[in-house]
């Protein structure tokens, strides 16, 4: 992954109206990586003050952007990088008053020149503290003992108003490791290095763990060739001035002439995370990197650890006696370096923006001219015009087919959980409002699924294929969340159950046939199936064989009508659609959409989870008192119905709404109010689900109305932007009450 900067250097008239970052997706038959490395600070009390600085930076304020930092800068370091910075300075006529170096000596020839230009060097010394409000004024330095543990002697004082700090280089090996690959941990230089690749890639330059020029070039050429499978490259003859003296001693924490528990060494800067911290997190009894970094929040600022994990490491391995490749390194997330939110939230990807999920009688779909929509990941079928139909007209030909004759869904959308196990009645009685223990074999039922708050959040048919065995269906859209939660109370509530669960959606395909004469096409299919009443009554299960594809025929209805739903074998799927479909010639079969289903189960006034509840309705609030058990010890949600709150009888509760005009069509999610010429006006409810019905051959709705239950045959007002409406209060189920077409 690449950020391209488009517009970041340009003037600010030039920006308007153009995209600043692009984000590449870069695929290579082998990629170099030449990070470079990080310059590491030093940890000693007081290190936080503004005005103390990486010494890198002060050299790059100076030279890239010609800032001085400081009018009396002064260097701390263990290497010899804050020379450069000081003779940069220097050269520059900007003042140095001196350098901190807590190494015993050094004679590279960058010293030297240091030396000759009157920069004063304190050798074997190491910052104490430091003073200063708003900015830094001093810097206290005392003389560090033989072993680096302690400091001794008088303290001396040190005015200056910038400090640049060089505690040595860190390998910039974030992008080597987010690729998948392995680090060691170089216990002569004190860095971790790229040691197992696990893709055709090379590390060249710092971020290898070369730090001098001469190594660079040499093992930089080396890599190539061998990387490339070449034979010489540009840099074979590069002949470079070779500064063979470039010690660094290392120190993970400076000692003071303080208590530990009086100073404050900063190892992360953003969030104020300390070495007394990361002690701390060890004596509570944290080991492992990744918990001291929770614990402390070391690490976790905008830099992502890059300026003080490496010291972190350092102190966890010095105070708990390990080495330090064993304590790892903590995850490199990426993005490796700053990028705007606009790069990678709402760009326009297309195809790759989200996958799409398509039936496996979608080709017929798309064939036969069906309009789609989008359900969750899935194309489904949405209304099928004929001959420049609208989506209106298409609907009312659709449900009128389905009612006065038979109609044909694709219902392979439906989430399906396969569930099994010695413990699976008992779960089900756990999870869903209604009881399942007594379910016989070869039947089903509906059931609602709360959430602990006791509000509706799934429902559908389960259905019971032998003693240990069932088959759950949920909505299409909540599938994923319903098979998370159920493995979620199986993992952490219910361990002790025995109870499996998978996933067998895309398994199987399902055709829904309804409509008076699904049994006579049904029957035309499988001949030898008994489907009279006595045998196959509503809400049960039968295997049965189409040819030689086995099938589950389920007779259960989301219409109000005579229904089966016949599941088989996805890759079958196309050819039982296309039979059905063949079958039905001679009774009109008409194949119908998503929009025309949720108008014929809105005349039977079933609900929609997600249109018709919003996560606020319980299900006495929908009117489905019925399907609570009052015999069932528990189920999740059961206690919250009892709360106040949830037993106050205005809370909003499902009605069916009626128009004084009948060809007046309510807009879902108009408000309902009881009267016009108050102010403010008071908000009763919402219309959830509006439709022309013309099998009932006038417009219904579905709303949620404070106290509807109690409001049944009262006025009511839908204010909209040109009138208002008069609705009348009624049953939520218009059509068919009896349920005498179920059994026809």
């Amino acid at each position: 992954m690449a950020r391209e900067n488009l517009t970041d250097h340009l003037e600010a008239k030039d920006k308007t109206n153009k995209i600043r970052q692009r984000l590449l997706k870069i695929r290579a038959k082998k990629v170099i990586l030449a990070t470079g490395a990080l310059e590491r600070p030093l940890i000693f009390n007081n290190n936080d003050r503004p005005g103390i600085m990486l010494s890198s930076a002060v050299k790059k304020y100076s030279e890239f952007y010609g800032v001085a930092c400081g009018s009396k800068n002064v260097f701390f370091t263990n290497n010899d990088s804050a020379y450069e910075s000081a003779l940069s300075l220097y050269n520059k006529g900007i003042n140095v008053e001196a350098i901190i170096d807590i190494r015993e000596q050094s004679e590279s020839k960058i010293v030297k020149k240091v030396k000759e230009a009157g920069i004063k060097i304190y050798w074997s010394h190491s910052i104490v503290d430091t003073t200063g409000y708003k900015r830094l004024n001093s810097v206290s330095i005392m003389k560090l003992s033989n072993d680096g543990t302690s400091v001794t002697g008088s303290k001396i004082s040190i005015l200056c108003d910038c400090l640049g700090v060089a505690g040595g280089w860190t390998p910039a090996v974030h992008l080597y490791t987010q690729s998948g690959s392995k680090l060691k941990f170089d216990d002569e230089k004190k860095v971790f290095l790229p040691n197992q690749n696990s893709s055709d890639q090379i590390s060249v330059g710092s971020c290898g763990g070369d730090f001098k020029i001469d190594e660079i070039i040499k093992n930089l050429s080396q890599k190539l060739k061998d990387n490339l499978n070449i034979k010489e490259t540009d840099l074979d003859n590069i002949k470079v001035e070779i500064d063979e003296e470039n010690s660094k001693r290392n120190i993970w924490l400076l000692p003071t002439d303080k208590p530990f528990g009086k100073t404050k060494p900063f190892v992360d800067y953003q969030n104020d995370a300390t070495a007394k911290d990361i002690k701390l997190a060890l004596r509570e009894g944290f080991r492992s990197i990744e918990h001291v970094k929770r614990y402390t929040t070391t690490g976790m600022g905008t830099d992502q650890g890059k300026i003080g994990n490496m010291h972190a490491l350092g102190i966890i391995a010095d105070t708990t006696g390990v080495k330090m490749g064993e304590l790892g390194t903590t995850t490199f997330r990426p993005p490796y370096t700053p990028l705007t939110f606009g790069t990678i939230v709402g760009r326009n990807v297309g195809k790759f923006f989200d996958i799409f999920r398509r039936t496996p009688m979608n080709d017929w779909h798309v064939k036969n001219k069906a309009e789609f929509e989008n359900v969750g990941q899935w194309k489904r079928a949405w209304y099928y015009p004929i001959k420049g139909e609208t989506m209106h007209q298409a609907v009312q030909r659709e449900s009128k087919a389905a009612r006065e004759s038979a109609g044909i869904l694709d219902a392979s959308t439906l989430g399906k959980i396969d569930i099994q196990g010695s413990d699976a009645s008992e779960f089900l009685n756990r999870v869903y409002t209604n009881a399942w223990s007594k379910l016989a074999i070869g039947k089903c039922r509906y059931g609602l699924m709360l959430n602990e708050d006791g509000m509706v959040y799934d429902d559908g048919v389960t259905t019971r294929l032998g003693e240990n065995h069932y088959i759950m269906t949920t909505t299409t859209g909540g599938a994923a969340n319903v098979l998370g939660k159920l493995e979620d109370y199986l993992q952490t509530e219910w361990p002790e159950l025995d109870v499996y669960l998978t996933s067998v959606t895309d398994h199987y395909a399902t055709v829904s046939l309804c409509g008076p004469n699904s049994k006579k096409i049904l029957k035309k299919i499988i001949p030898d199936l008994d489907l009279s009443n006595e045998s196959f009554p509503h809400m049960s299960f039968k295997e049965a064989n189409i040819g030689h594809i086995q099938c589950r025929i389920m007779r259960i209805s989301f219409t109000g009508e005579h229904s089966y739903e016949i599941n088989v074998q996805a890759s079958y799927g196309k050819d039982l659609w296309e039979k059905c479909i063949e079958a039905g010639k001679e009774f009109n079969i008409t194949p119908y959409g998503t929009e025309t289903m949720h108008l014929l189960r809105a005349e039977k006034g079933f609900i929609i989870v997600g249109q018709d509840t919003d996560g606020t309705m319980t299900p006495i609030d929908l009117q489905m008192d019925w399907i609570v058990s009052k015999k069932k010890y528990d189920f999740i949600g059961k206690r919250s119905l009892y709360r106040s709150d949830t037993m106050r009888e205005d809370r909003k509760q499902l009605v069916g709404l009626l128009t004084d005009d009948p060809n007046t069509v309510l807009e879902e999610g108009a408000q309902i109010v009881s009267e016009l010429n108050q102010s403010p006006v008071e908000m009763l409810g919402h219309v959830t689900s509006s439709y022309f019905s013309p099998n009932l051959n006038k417009s219904i709705a579905l709303a949620v109305v404070r106290g509807g239950k109690d409001m049944m045959g009262k006025k009511l007002f839908v204010p909209m932007e040109n009138k208002n409406i008069n609705v009348t209060v009624a049953n939520p189920v218009f059509y068919d009450e009896k349920n005498e077409r179920l059994n026809a």
